[in-house]
Order: structure tokens, then sequence, then C-alpha cells
């Protein structure tokens, strides 16, 4: 079966959701682990750790490539993930809706969940979400005045003591969860990682992943909301946290 035969069946878009959604959810687990620098001491004084992490990912891959083009280049992979993943997921729900053109006049939900009948919906808010954190975190669009590249911390503190942020960043990782918990158990289904005998491991696998994974993103917001990672930095000092460009 040739790639543009296999785009089109159900199977093949199935797939290419559980592969693309490997892809995503190894990312996350990348990128919780790069959050939770925030609570690592300064390597330096008035050096955050989670700043020195942050240039390592722009200059990754110098000499021999120029700067940020590893970190670009995993931006695009993972853009290009996200719009096939949703893309496949509108296109099977499409399917499924003019396989059924007649709405059941009572729908009895017995062989799924409520993780399962929102999934697009949860998908489609996820995707909000990610626009609004690339326009706040990456590119600096939300409040470009007190946005500073090289001071990931600063930008960080200023967001998270301000509750408007908090609420929506916890309400993302509700949402996270929910599309988590469904998804990690369809991608193992449609990898054909199942098995009687292995199944009762890997849905207890899905649920540690749905919960383990938003609950740790929440630490970082939650944490500079209560000060544990003190008050916020003013904007005229934020560079004294960048450790270099």
């Amino acid at each position: 079966m040739n790639p543009i035969t296999l785009y089109h069946s159900i199977l093949g878009k199935k797939i290419i959701m559980a592969v693309t959604g490997s892809f995503m959810l190894l990312f996350l687990l990348l990128h919780v682990g790069g959050n939770l620098k925030v609570f690592l001491p300064d390597p330096q004084p008035g050096m955050a750790d989670i700043n020195v992490y942050a240039r390592f990912l722009r200059t990754m891959g110098e000499p021999l490539l120029p700067y940020g083009f590893a970190l670009w280049g995993v931006r695009i992979i993972l853009i290009v993930s996200v719009l096939l993943h949703i893309t496949c997921a509108i296109q099977l729900a499409h399917r499924n809706a003019r396989a059924r053109p007649v709405k059941y006049k009572h729908a009895a939900y017995r062989e799924t969940s409520y993780p399962a009948r929102w999934m697009l919906i949860s998908g489609l808010l996820m995707l909000c979400y990610i626009i609004l954190h690339l326009a706040q975190f990456t590119f600096g669009w939300i409040n470009p005045a007190a946005f500073n590249t090289p001071d990931v911390f600063g930008d960080l503190s200023r967001a998270f003591h301000r509750p408007f942020y908090i609420v929506i960043y916890l309400g993302a990782m509700g949402l996270l969860g929910l599309h988590l918990f469904h998804g990690a158990w369809s991608l193992f289904q449609t990898l054909g990682l199942d098995n009687p005998d292995r199944n009762r491991g890997l849905r207890l696998l899905a649920m540690v992943i749905s919960i383990g994974l938003p609950a740790t993103f929440a630490l970082v917001p939650l944490s500079f909301a209560v000060g544990a990672l003190g008050p916020a930095i003013p904007e005229a000092t934020s560079a004294a946290m960048t450790g270099g460009n």
C-alpha cells in the first residue's frame, strides 16, 4: 500500500495519529523535564538554571549548525505533527458522522468513556492553548514590554504571579490529562502493543501519564503563585537572571 492510499484509509489515519501522538508525548516528557529546572539552584550567582537550559536549546549543534537551527527543526516537526494529528482526527470524526447520518434519539454511551467522546473537543481547545503559549513564551506577543528571550525564569515569574494566566494554564493541564487518558491507551492499541496479558499494565501506564504529566507541569505555576520561587521579578531587573545571550 503506497503512502497516499494509506493516508486516505481509516487505518492509515489512525496510524498517523498514533505516530504523531507518540512524538508529541515524547516532546511533553522532555518539555516537562526542562520546566523542572526552575527548581534547581543557580549554577552561578544571578544565572537561573532554566535560562542556561534555554540557551543550550538555541545553541545546540553549533558551530556545525546555525544558532537556533536545531531548535526550529524540532519546532517544525512538532507543528507538522500537531497539524497532521488534528487533521486526521477531524477527518475520522467526519467519516463517523457520515456513516450515521441520522442521529440516535437517545444516545447510549456504553462502550466508551467521557475522555473518548471529548477527544476532538479537548484536542481543539489544546490547540488554542498551544497558540497562546507560543505567543506568550516563545514570541513575546502577549506582553512585548515584559518579554525577555534569554530570561525564561523572569518571563515565567511575571506570568505566573497573575491569577489570569494561572487559571488558563491549570485549565489547559486539565484538558491535557483528559486527552492523554484516552489518547495514550488508543496509541498502545493502534501500534499493536495491547495484549490481554499486559492490558492492565498498559491502562495503568496510560493513567499514570494522564495524571502525572499534567500535575508535574502544574507544579511550576503553582510554585510561582505561592511564592515558593520568589516574588515576581520586575521588568527592570530581569536581565540579571539571563546568563547571557
